[in-house]
């Protein structure tokens, strides 16, 4: 099958593209530049050039392929150096400036998926979009069977309302789409999704904090898990299909606090819920989540096993603390 991915030289992209590359399939990765294609073509991709917000470099892309991998989501404090990044965890920006970023960006999401979707073949023709477990209801453990909490406005809920968007091309197209729900902490080299915020916070406060007894629960997958799923997904998955993204269903957010402290020689603290904002910044409100979420239909339904590490490991021996 002839297959674009979008954010394909980023970490879920990069993976993606070689397991689809070691399945016999023919990749075009999007890139923003040469410079950031030179390893897909290294690889055995192809690369076409553009992003996700210049559509018409996204509808060259989309000309000649039988499906699509869709992961990229840009927006610019995602291109920001890891610094402007903790300028606004730290307070040093209003948060409000990160939403308003987070709003216009689920709204080119938007755009972007509708680009492709019309350049495909047509009935049955594959489309693999991704959101994140953050926009379900919190406090219960959620299934691939449940929709995202229309009504809780969190993190995550913006990114969220891609699954109308696959629907409707369901419903209008006959696209065979899948909705991949990945968890806040995707981990892999020197990636650590929101705990890549906590770390050099927890350095510079010189305290490692949650909220509360922290038995909050965040999910998380290792990379080469999530990337298998694309793909099975594109390959197998019916149209309409939701699947969650989840290695680990729930890891209390104080074992997270814990190991950072531990890696950092730092104290691991509580702090009240007053305080969250100050401490965390503009992920105040997530890290308070409780975000079970399970994988076992995902499981049953694709065939999908994760078999890679587990976060605190991956945590205990990385050396991206030496890094930041």
């Amino acid at each position: 099958m002839r297959v674009l991915v979008t954010g394909a030289t980023g970490l879920i992209g990069f993976a993606t593209v070689k397991e689809l590359l070691a399945a016999g399939h023919e990749v075009t990765g999007l890139a923003r530049t040469e410079a950031s294609g030179k390893k897909l073509t290294e690889a055995g991709a192809q690369v076409a050039l553009g992003s996700v917000d210049d559509l018409d470099s996204l509808r060259r892309a989309a000309a000649s392929v039988d499906g699509a991998i869709h992961t990229a989501f840009y927006h610019k404090i995602s291109h920001a150096p890891l610094g402007t990044l903790l300028r606004v965890f730290l307070g040093g920006a209003p948060g409000g400036i990160f939403m308003r970023f987070m709003k216009a960006a689920a709204a080119a999401d938007r755009r972007a998926i509708e680009t492709i979707a019309a350049l495909l073949p047509g009935k049955g023709s594959p489309l693999v979009a991704t959101f994140g477990t953050l926009g379900m209801k919190p406090g219960r453990l959620a299934t691939e069977d449940d929709e995202y909490d229309h009504d809780f406005t969190s993190f995550g809920l913006g990114r969220a309302r891609t699954e109308d968007t696959l629907k409707e091309l369901v419903a209008s197209r006959g696209i065979r789409t899948s909705a991949i729900r990945l968890p806040p902490i995707v981990h892999g080299p020197d990636a650590y999704g929101l705990a890549m915020l906590l770390i050099p916070a927890a350095r510079k406060k010189k305290e490692s904090a949650y909220v509360g007894d922290g038995l909050n629960r965040w999910p998380s997958v290792h990379y080469l898990d999530a990337a298998r799923l694309f793909r099975l997904a594109l390959e197998n998955g019916p149209a309409g299909g939701t699947y969650h993204g989840v290695a680990e269903e729930g890891i209390p957010f104080r074992d997270i606090a814990g190991v950072i402290g531990r890696r950092l020689n730092v104290p691991v603290v509580s702090k009240p819920a007053s305080e969250a904002a100050k401490q965390f910044g503009f992920i105040a409100r997530p890290v308070q989540i409780d975000n079970p979420t399970s994988s076992k239909l995902t499981r049953e339904r694709l065939g999908w096993t994760s078999t890679n590490m587990g976060l605190i490991t991956d945590l205990e021996q990385t050396d991206f603390f030496s890094k930041v």
